[in-house]
């Protein structure tokens, strides 16, 4: 995985073989980058990534000067690995051990940006369960929006507070809104 651009620009990372994840593709995550620089300063946001996995997009939003991300998975490897690259790199990321939805429902922090990266194949009641307790539990800050990155093969479109869908390749990111 590749950082696109900011202070560790082109900066290559390689995680471990074993952890369970599959880290958003360079083309669909700066196309991503590209909307979001449209509309945010990114120095002022405050970022939550869940399901994190290797930290990818927590690793971008951090290179481009965000200050203060919270980045959430279950898994204690992909934990491990965001803590030592964290170190490396001199970040500002925090990371949280815990189940998602979990987290969601107890979490009492508000974020400009939530980007969620699930399971492509995580049941489609889960998926409607993310912006469902995002917003019951108003976890975004004014203009804030909530981001799910899905396969082609799975439509959010009917979920409440959709605005609308980039697709990239196999990719889609879902942006929902208050």
């Amino acid at each position: 995985m590749r950082i696109i651009s900011g202070k560790h620009k082109g900066r290559n990372l390689i995680a471990p073989k074993k952890l369970p994840v599959r880290p958003t593709k360079d083309m669909a995550k700066e196309s991503l980058f590209n909307i979001l620089n449209n509309s945010y300063y990114f120095p002022d946001l405050k970022v939550l990534d869940l399901f994190t996995g290797t930290g990818n997009i927590s690793y971008e939003f951090s290179s481009r000067g965000v200050e203060d991300i919270l980045a959430v998975d279950a898994h204690v490897g992909c934990i491990d690995f965001i803590d030592k690259t964290v170190t490396l790199l001199d970040m500002n990321i925090r990371t949280l051990k815990s189940d998602v939805f979990s987290f969601l429902q107890r979490n009492t922090e508000k974020f400009d940006i939530i980007f969620a990266d699930p399971f492509y194949d995580m049941d489609l009641s889960d998926f409607e369960k993310l912006p469902q307790l995002v917003f019951e539990n108003e976890l975004l800050l004014e203009d804030g929006v909530l981001i799910i990155e899905h396969s082609n093969h799975t439509s959010l479109a009917e979920l409440p507070h959709y605005k609308n869908s980039r697709k990239y390749g196999g990719s889609v990111f879902s942006f929902f809104e208050m």
